[in-house]
């Protein structure tokens, strides 16, 4: 049955990677790209955020995150600056004319996760969250595990 889940989970994850794809496409950008953007989107309060916050939530390299953040502020997506406590620190923020391209996109985001998550209520949907983000953590673990030889 662990395999069979495990199966399903990839076959997720290629899916919604296509999809990622899609929308990244519609803004000239790379999948990767998109999802630091919407990393952004979601992680930003106002000040910015880093490069290690960043790759930590993509769960990649930050040199990854630094390189395609570059070229994403070259296109005019995002803007990069040094942060005021700390020099070495970049904080990374959309720029308004990224919030304007997500905002477009909006309504046809939300009409696809209302087609996706359909048979969930809200409850449901944020139960079933909450158990993926255990499943995930204790995953994290289990790789640790086996990385050590346990």
């Amino acid at each position: 049955m662990a395999r069979q889940f495990a199966w399903e989970i990839a076959a997720i994850n290629v899916h919604l990677q296509e999809i990622r794809y899609f929308w990244a496409k519609a803004l000239g950008i790379s999948g990767p790209q998109w999802m630091i953007l919407m990393a952004l989107a979601d992680l930003d309060q106002g000040e910015g955020v880093s490069v290690k916050v960043v790759s930590k939530m993509l769960h990649v390299d930050p040199s990854f995150v630094t390189t395609q953040s570059k070229m994403l502020e070259k296109k005019g997506f995002m803007r990069r600056k040094a942060s005021e406590e700390d020099a070495r620190v970049v904080q990374m923020s959309l720029t308004d004319r990224t919030y304007k391209h997500i905002a477009s996109l909006a309504a046809q985001q939300e009409e696809l996760n209302n087609f996706i998550f359909a048979e969930f209520s809200d409850r449901e949907l944020s139960e079933f969250t909450s158990k993926l983000a255990a499943l995930k953590d204790r995953l994290e673990k289990a790789s640790l595990r086996v990385a050590i030889g346990i």
